[in-house]
């Protein structure tokens, strides 16, 4: 019979997953994700007899060692590295365990992958690939349009409200990580293609509300949820870039770029996508080689 994690373990953890979304105010996904990552540690724990409170680094050490054999990246390794480190964190600032073993923790450094960016003209037919007259196929241009010229992560475009979208200012309010808030920017395209659907598509879609509630709703009338999403942008994509990768995070990854690539200065990109750090955007966006060596044959006095 395998053991699972005690009833006090459990507790520790719930108790740390309480304080990431009521005090930190960290998404749903990214609890959820937390507490994935400790109820696995505390399983193992429980099999080999202890728990949360009598770990020692030997024992982390050796977690760390089982998933590397289970065939975990090292990304994934890394990340619930982080969440115990946070987590024995929270639980020595209250006195319930001994921080010292989790902060010695360190895993090997991730291989830094830059998404897919798709090309300008790959991009335009993307979210150009929705044809047709159907109230759903309405919402796919709109959501594609919305994605690509704001660079919104696909979490905060399901957390839409047709309240936070202002097409006479061509804005739309976005409730960011850490429950920061901040205005996005869209182009004509994206309010064109709001704007028919907020005419037309949507109250089809839900007649009972046709203006109050979630911007964006799926084919049982609910908000769309990032999985919907998700399935969109595959579906087009399949359709129009086959051989290509494209996902929600693909189209934000682009934007960034494409306002790189046009001369945009770094700092407005990160206010655009909602980074509270610049070491985050850095990171996060792409400069072609290209523009790098145009860069450089104009600027260097001897290029």
């Amino acid at each position: 019979m395998i053991r699972g994690p005690s009833l006090g373990d459990v507790r520790l953890i719930e108790g740390f997953i309480s304080h990431l979304a009521l005090e930190r105010r960290l998404s749903p996904h990214t609890t959820a994700a937390y507490r994935t990552d400790l109820m696995g540690l505390a399983t193992f724990l429980a099999r080999g007899g202890s728990g949360l409170e009598e770990v020692d680094y030997r024992i982390l050490r050796r977690w760390l060692a089982h998933l590397s054999t289970r065939g975990y990246a090292r990304t994934s390794i890394a990340r619930k590295a982080a969440s115990v480190r946070a987590m024995y964190r929270f639980l020595a600032r209250r006195g319930l365990a001994n921080e010292g073993p989790a902060s010695l923790l360190s895993t090997p450094r991730a291989a830094r992958r830059l998404p897919a960016v798709l090309k300008q003209s790959e991009a335009a037919a993307l979210v150009e690939a929705p044809e047709g007259d159907d109230p759903f196929i309405e919402r796919d241009r709109a959501v594609l349009e919305l994605l690509y010229a704001s660079g919104i992560r696909v979490a905060e475009l399901s957390g839409l409200d047709v309240s936070d979208v202002d097409l006479g200012r061509s804005r739309v309010r976005v409730l960011g990580k850490g429950g920061k808030e901040r205005e996005a920017l869209l182009g004509q395209p994206a309010v064109e293609a709001i704007r028919s659907y907020l005419a037309w598509a949507r109250p089809m879609m839900a007649p009972e509300s046709p203006s109050q509630g979630a911007l964006f709703l799926n084919r049982r009338g609910k908000r769309i949820g990032p999985r919907d999403v998700r399935s969109l942008v595959e579906k087009y994509r399949k359709m129009v870039l086959p051989g290509h990768r494209a996902s929600p995070h693909t189209l934000r990854h682009s934007f960034a770029t494409h306002l790189m690539e046009g001369g945009t200065d770094i700092r407005a990109v990160q206010e655009l996508l909602g980074h509270a750090s610049l070491a985050t955007t850095q990171r996060y966006t792409h400069v072609s080689r290209g523009r790098l060596f145009g860069a450089y044959r104009t600027s260097h006095p001897r290029a």
